[in-house]
């Protein structure tokens, strides 16, 4: 399998497809870059490079005790992409994976870059203080906590339902998303889980979206169970310099799966516009 080391001599899988201009896609929480399935099979036969990692701890990569934070998370993508040497990138993140978008864009600059999207994405801050009245409160968080570390099988196996928004009324399953998700999930650390339940939820990307000085486009569903649009992508457009926010009327958090055909299509007249 293709991984690279970063300086702190952690192993990144990472996958590296065709020729032509870079698109870098950052996956969510618990996931692995097996969760872009749909936009790397559509993107490489429309003749771009695409390239996707498992963040430390995920996935096929390194099952690491350190380093599961936003900054960390930033210098492993900096290491791919220097790795790579990609020059003239495109990032798409999803949920935990806009977050660590904009904190590689913020933390290393936007030289090699040239465009980036956020899709369901964290930032700028998903717990609830007082100068972010609207969060989650931290029990929330701390029930993740516990679910993992109670019974992350079973957590798993729960999640995908409000994730695809399968308990909305006529919403029927889809076993093999449904396993899909719980088979990326189950093939991680359960450590580097459990630490990126903080990274995701209390890493604070205010600072970070207002130095971002390339294009964006924030891309939400309005009925995201995961990621609450008013506190995330209606928030984060304020901050951004070059900011485009376009949403999903009824569309859930895992949108770019279930609804792969519009997502992809959007994606293909931003990233060409």
């Amino acid at each position: 399998m293709p991984t690279i080391e970063t300086r702190d001599g952690v192993q990144i899988f990472y996958k590296d497809w065709g020729r032509g201009r870079p698109l870098v896609f950052h996956h969510g929480w618990p996931l692995s870059s097996d969760d872009w399935d749909a936009q790397l099979l559509f993107f490489h036969a429309h003749g771009y490079r695409v390239v996707a990692h498992d963040r430390r701890g995920h996935g096929r990569s390194a099952q690491v005790p350190d380093g599961h934070d936003m900054d960390h998370y930033a210098d492993d993508v900096a290491a791919v992409v220097e790795h790579l040497d990609l020059q003239d990138a495109v990032h798409i993140g999803h949920s935990t994976g806009g977050g660590e978008v904009v904190r590689y864009l913020a933390r290393h600059g936007t030289a090699r870059a040239a465009r980036a999207v956020l899709i369901g994405a964290v930032p700028p801050l998903m717990l609830k203080t007082d100068t972010n009245p609207g969060g989650l409160p931290m029990e929330v968080f701390n029930d993740f906590r516990a679910q993992l570390t109670g019974n992350r099988a079973g957590f798993y196996n729960a999640v995908p339902i409000p994730f695809y928004g399968w308990n909305r009324d006529g919403a029927m399953i889809d076993a093999g998303i449904r396993g899909n998700w719980w088979r990326q999930g189950m093939i991680g650390s359960a450590l580097a889980h459990y630490h990126g339940i903080k990274a995701f939820s209390e890493t604070d990307f205010t600072d970070d979206l207002k130095v971002i000085d390339i294009p964006v486009l924030v891309m939400h569903g309005e009925d995201d169970q995961i990621v609450p649009i008013d506190d995330s992508a209606r928030i984060a457009i304020k901050l951004l310099r070059h900011g485009t926010l376009k949403t999903y009327p009824g569309y859930p958090h895992g949108m770019a799966t279930v609804h792969a055909d519009v997502i992809n299509a959007d994606l293909l007249a931003f990233i060409e516009s």
